[in-house]
C-alpha cells in the first residue's frame, strides 16, 4: 500500500502539481518600466505632430488673413426702433493708429505686468497658462478660462471669435505660434495696443488716452497709464467713466504688479495710487445715447454678444423703442425751461423710463440731461428715496391685498399726530384731522394714515409685497419710515415704472426689456425674445382700486400738473431737505404715473445734495415732464379707459364730511394791521374752525369756530409770514370736515418795524372793533346792534366827538354777513358788558354808556363803497337810542393764498 502511493507521487505528478498551481502576472516591473518609456515616447512624438501641425496651420491661416487686410473687415451694427426703422448705427470709430516708438516705455511696462509678464520670453504660449487653462476647464468642466498671452489676445481679437473651444484656442495658438515666427516682439506689441478695445468706443491705446485724458500718449502720468493698462480685462467695468471707484482698485492692482516686477520703484506705486485723476467728458451730442448703451448691455446680458462685436460684426438689432417718443423725451430734458436753474458746480438732473404695459417693453428712456456714453445711467443706476411714491406700493396696495373689507379706498384712517415706537411722522402742512379715508388720504398725499396703515398690516406685509414687484430693500430699511419712501438705497425710475406698471395690468407685470431679436451678418437669428408670462403681483381688484384712487390723485390732488386728454392715474413725491434753514426745500422730486398705455416715472433732482445743490420746485416739475412726454407721445392714438375687472366687490362707505371750501384767501390790510380771511361754503349755514402757524411754528393752531364766512386776524407780527386753512365743522355729532386750500400772506413792517397790532386778537368779521380810527369812518368793515341793561346817555350827532361803546362782561358775539368787502360811516351804538360795540363814523355821537348786564350784537351791513348802520340801545328800567349816521366807505380785495407749501412739508407730496 505503501509503495503503491508513493508511486503516485512521483516525481511527473509533482510536477503537474507545480504547473497547474502557477498563476500568471501581467504587471511585473519590467512591463510597467516599458509601458511607461513607450507611452512618453507615443506622446513625445504625438505633441511633436500636433506641434508640426500647428506651426504648418498657423503660418497658413496667418497668410490668408493678413491677406484679406482683417483690421479693415469691421462691419457696422445697425438698431432699429420698434417699427423696424433704423434708429442708429454701431461701428468702429474712435481708433488712432501709433507706432512702437511713439508709445512710452512705461506703458509697454505695464501691460506686460498685467497681461503677459513672460512676454519677452515665449514664443507665444506659455506653457504655465495653458496648463493653467486646462485645469480649470477640467475642474469646472467647461471651457472658462480664455487666452493668456498678449499673442495670443492679438491672434484672437485680429482674426478669430470670442468663443471660449477647445478648437478655438487650438486655431489661436496655431497663429500666434506663426505670429511669433514672422514679427517681433515690438510688431506684436504694437498691433496689441492698436487693436485691443477700450470702452467708451474708444480702440487703440492712443484713442483711449484721448478719450479719457484729454492727452496725447507722451503726456500720461504714471497713475494713468496704470489705468488705461486695467481696462482691456473688463472695458465696461474698469473705465473710469463707468466707474471711478473700480476703475482705481483696478489702477491699484496693475501698480503693485509693475512694482512686484520691478518696473517702478515703492515710493512710485504709492504716489501713482493716490493721485486723483482726471476724466474729460465727451461733448458729443448723441441722438439715443442712453438707448444706445442699454442696448449694448442687454445684447451682452442675453445673447453674449459683447460690445466690441456689435461695434464691428454687422449685427441688426430689432429694440421696442419708440422712435418719437425718445426724441420728445430727449428735447424736453434739453430744454432748461421744464429744470431749475444750476447750482454752482452741478446741473440739476433728471431720469425717465416709459414701459409698454402689455409686455414690459421700454417705449423710451433717458439717464440724465447731459448723458455721456458709457456714463452714469440713472435710469438703471440712479437710486434714490422715492418720497411719497412709495406710499401706495409699500403701505396702501398691501393693505387692501391683505383684507379689502378692512382696507379700501373708502376706509377711515387714523390722521393724529403721534409717536409710532419711537418715530414721530408729521404731515406736511401739519395739519391732523383725526380720521381720513384712504382716497383723500392718498389725494392729498397726506403722511401719518400711511405710517399708521404699516404699521397695522405690519412691516414684513409691506416689505415683502415690494420686494414681489422687484424692488428689494436693505436691512436698514426695516422700519416705519420707508411708508414715506425712507429707504435707505432707493429706487430707480425704472423699478418705479415696473411697480406701478401692475397697477394698470390688473395686478399682472412683465419684466422690462429693450432688445427684441439680433440678426447676425449672415442673416441668422442669433436672438429672440420671448415674452414670459407675467406675474401676478396682487389681486385685479387691488389693482383696479388702486388706479380709482390714483386717477384722484391727478384729477384734483397733488398730481394735477400730469393731467391729460385722457385717463391717467399716478402718484407725486418729494423728499425733504434736512440742512438746517434748508428744511422746506427738497432734495427729490418725483412722479410715476401710468395710463392705460403706458407707465412712466419721472425724477428730478441734483447728484449731490449740499447747501448749493437741493430742490426749490415741488412735484409739479415731475408732473410738467410727464404730461409734456407721455401726452404728446400718445397724441393721435384712440382714447381708452382703464378696464375695470371681473367681479370687483363694492365697498361700503364710511361717513365722512368731505371739503366745501377751495377759495380761501388772506390780505392784509396795512391801516388796519390785521389779516383778513374770507371764504364761501357750499353747505348751508356750517360752522367753521379757523386754523394758523407761521413760517416759525412747526404746526398749525385752531385760532377760533365761528359761522362768519370771514374774520380777521389781528394776532400777527410785522416781517412774520402766515398760513391759513379752514375747515367746515358740523357741531352736532362733532364732525369736523377736510381742511380748505391753503392762504398765505405777508405781514409788513411799519412804524419803525415796531407791531402796533393787538396780539391777542382774532375775531370775526362782524365784530371788529377799530380802536385806532376814532375820529373818522374809514376802513370800518362791520358793526351791530346792542341791547344791554342799566345804560345810560344818548349818542349825540356832533362833527366831533367819541362814540366808542365799550363794555366789559361776558356776551354774545353778534353774527353778520359782509358783502363786497366795504367799509363805511358808523354810529356807535351802547353796550353792555359784553363785545365791543360799533365803529367810529365820519359824524360820531358822542355819548358814553355804561353797564353791568349782559350784552348781544348783531348787524347787517349790505352796500357798495357806501354803507349804512344803525345802532338802537335798551335798557332796564330806562331805553337809550342812537342817531344814524352813513359815510363814503371804501373797498378793499384780499389776495388769493397760495396752496402750494410743499416748501415747507415734511415729506413731499
Amino acid at each position: 500500500m505503501s509503495s503503491s502511493r508513493k508511486s503516485t507521487d512521483g516525481p511527473d505528478a509533482k510536477a503537474g502539481k507545480k504547473k497547474a498551481g502557477k498563476k500568471k502576472t501581467w504587471f511585473t516591473p519590467r512591463k510597467i518600466i516599458t509601458t511607461f518609456f513607450a507611452t512618453i515616447i507615443f506622446i513625445g512624438l504625438c505633441v511633436f505632430g500636433g506641434f508640426l501641425v500647428i506651426i504648418f496651420n498657423g503660418q497658413r491661416l496667418l497668410e490668408q488673413y493678413k491677406s484679406e487686410d482683417k483690421l479693415t473687415m469691421a462691419e457696422a451694427s445697425i438698431l432699429y426702433d420698434s417699427s423696424e426703422k433704423e434708429m442708429t448705427k454701431l461701428f468702429v470709430e474712435n481708433r488712432e493708429l501709433v507706432s512702437y516708438n511713439d508709445i512710452p516705455k512705461l506703458l509697454v511696462n505695464a501691460v506686460k505686468a498685467t497681461e503677459d509678464k513672460r512676454f519677452d520670453e515665449h514664443n507665444g504660449l506659455d506653457y504655465w497658462g495653458i496648463g493653467r487653462a486646462i485645469y480649470k476647464d477640467i475642474l469646472h468642466r467647461s471651457a472658462v478660462e480664455g487666452a493668456s498671452t498678449i499673442t495670443q489676445q492679438t491672434a484672437k481679437n485680429m482674426f478669430l471669435s470670442a468663443d471660449k473651444t477647445f478648437f478655438r484656442k487650438g486655431t489661436e495658438a496655431s497663429i500666434a505660434v506663426a505670429m511669433e515666427s514672422q514679427l517681433s516682439k515690438e510688431q506684436i506689441m504694437e498691433m496689441y495696443l492698436n487693436r485691443i478695445f477700450f470702452g467708451n468706443r474708444a480702440y487703440g491705446v492712443k484713442a483711449a488716452a484721448k478719450r479719457y485724458f484729454g492727452k496725447t500718449l507722451d503726456q500720461l502720468s504714471l497713475a494713468e497709464i496704470a489705468t488705461l493698462a486695467g481696462i482691456p480685462k473688463a472695458p465696461s467695468v474698469y473705465n473710469p467713466i463707468a466707474s471711478m471707484d473700480k476703475s482705481k482698485e483696478r489702477r491699484a492692482v496693475v501698480l503693485k504688479l509693475m512694482q512686484e516686477q520691478g518696473y517702478i520703484t515703492e515710493e512710485e506705486r504709492k504716489a501713482a495710487s493716490d493721485e486723483e485723476i482726471k476724466v474729460i467728458k465727451e461733448t458729443t451730442n448723441r441722438n439715443y445715447q442712453t438707448i444706445t448703451d442699454m442696448v449694448t448691455d442687454e445684447a451682452e446680458k442675453v445673447a453674449g454678444i459683447t460690445e466690441d462685436d456689435l461695434n464691428r460684426k454687422g449685427y441688426k438689432v430689432y429694440t421696442t423703442m419708440d422712435s418719437k417718443v425718445q426724441s420728445l423725451l430727449e428735447q424736453t430734458f434739453a430744454n432748461p425751461k421744464f429744470f431749475q436753474a444750476d447750482g454752482p458746480s452741478q446741473k440739476m438732473q433728471g431720469s425717465m423710463t416709459i414701459l409698454d404695459n402689455k409686455d414690459g417693453g421700454i417705449v423710451a428712456a433717458i439717464g440724465g440731461r447731459d448723458y455721456q456714453p458709457k456714463g452714469f445711467n440713472r435710469v438703471t443706476s440712479g437710486y434714490r428715496q422715492p418720497g411719497s411714491s412709495f406710499k401706495p406700493l409699500v403701505a396702501y396696495a398691501p393693505a387692501m391685498e391683505k383684507d379689502l373689507t378692512k382696507w379700501n379706498p373708502l376706509s377711515m384712517l387714523s390722521d393724529e399726530q403721534k409717536s409710532f415706537n419711537g418715530y414721530s411722522p408729521r404731515n406736511y402742512d401739519g395739519v391732523y384731522t383725526g380720521k381720513i379715508s384712504m382716497e383723500t388720504a392718498i389725494m392729498k398725499s397726506i403722511n401719518v394714515p400711511a405710517v399708521w396703515t404699516l404699521n397695522e398690516i405690519g412691516l414684513k406685509t409691506g416689505i415683502d409685497f415690494v420686494t414681489n414687484m422687484g424692488i428689494p430693500l436693505e436691512k436698514e430699511d426695516n422700519n416705519l419710515a420707508i411708508a414715506l419712501g425712507g429707504l435707505s438705497k432707493g429706487v430707480t425710475t425704472l423699478q418705479m415704472a415696473k411697480a406701478y406698471s401692475a397697477f394698470a395690468n390688473q395686478g399682472q407685470m412683465y419684466e422690462p426689456y429693450l432688445v427684441r431679436k439680433i440678426i447676425d451678418a449672415s442673416g441668422t437669428v442669433v436672438y429672440q425674445h420671448k415674452t414670459e408670462k407675467p406675474k401676478q403681483v396682487m389681486s385685479p381688484t387691488t389693482a383696479w382700486y388702486m388706479t380709482n384712487m390714483l386717477q384722484k390723485v391727478v384729477q384734483s390732488g397733488t398730481g394735477t400738473g400730469a393731467k391729460l386728454d385722457r385717463p391717467a392715474a399716478g402718484k407725486t413725491g418729494t423728499t425733504q431737505m434736512t440742512l438746517k434753514g434748508l428744511e422746506k426745500y427738497n432734495k427729490d422730486v418725483w412722479f410715476t404715473g401710468y395710463t392705460p398705455e403706458w407707465t412712466a416715472a419721472v425724477w428730478m433732482g441734483f447728484d449731490t445734495t449740499d447747501s448749493k445743490h437741493y430742490v426749490t420746485m415741488g412735484s409739479g416739475g415731475a408732473t410738467a415732464i410727464f404730461k409734456e412726454v407721455v401726452g404728446k407721445g400718445l397724441a393721435g392714438r384712440k382714447v381708452v379707459q382703464f378696464e375695470k375687472p371681473k367681479n370687483v366687490p363694492e365697498v361700503k362707505e364710511e361717513p365722512v364730511v368731505e371739503p366745501t371750501i377751495t377759495d380761501l384767501k388772506a390780505a392784509y390790510n396795512k391801516n388796519k394791521r390785521t389779516v383778513e380771511l374770507t371764504w364761501t361754503s357750499a353747505e348751508a349755514s356750517p360752522m367753521f374752525r379757523v386754523y394758523r402757524k407761521s413760517f416759525k411754528e412747526e404746526k398749525f393752531t385752531m385760532l377760533l369756530e365761528t359761522a362768519a364766512v370771514n374774520v380777521f386776524d389781528m394776532k400777527v407780527e410785522a416781517g412774520n409770514e402766515y398760513i391759513y386753512y379752514v375747515t367746515p365743522y358740523q357741531p352736532d355729532g362733532d364732525k369736523e370736515g377736510q381742511q380748505s386750500n391753503i392762504a398765505e400772506v405777508q405781514v409788513e413792517v411799519d412804524n419803525g418795524g415796531k407791531q402796533v397790532s393787538d396780539p391777542n386778537k382774532a375775531m370775526e368779521g362782524d365784530k371788529l372793533n377799530n380802536e385806532d380810527n376814532k375820529n373818522n369812518g374809514s376802513d370800518n368793515k362791520k358793526q351791530g346792534n346792542g341791547s344791554s341793561s342799566d345804560t345810560n346817555g344818548n349818542g349825540k350827532n356832533n362833527q366831533n366827538g367819541n362814540g366808542n361803546g365799550n363794555g366789559n362782561g361776558n356776551g354774545n358775539n353778534g353774527n353778520g354777513k359782509n358783502n363786497d368787502k366795504q367799509s363805511g360811516g358808523s354810529t356807535s351804538g351802547t353796550t353792555g358788558t359784553g363785545a365791543p360795540g360799533a365803529n367810529t363814523g365820519s359824524k360820531t355821537n358822542t355819548g358814553t354808556s355804561t353797564g353791568t348786564g349782559t350784552g348781544t350784537s348783531t348787524g347787517t351791513n349790505t352796500g357798495t363803497n357806501t354803507g349804512t348802520n344803525t345802532g338802537t340801545g335798551t335798557s332796564k328800567p330806562s331805553t337809550g337810542t342812537t342817531g344814524t349816521t352813513s359815510g363814503t366807505g371804501s373797498s378793499s380785495t384780499g389776495s388769493t393764498g397760495n396752496s402750494d407749501i410743499s416748501s415747507s412739508s415734511i415729506d413731499s407730496r
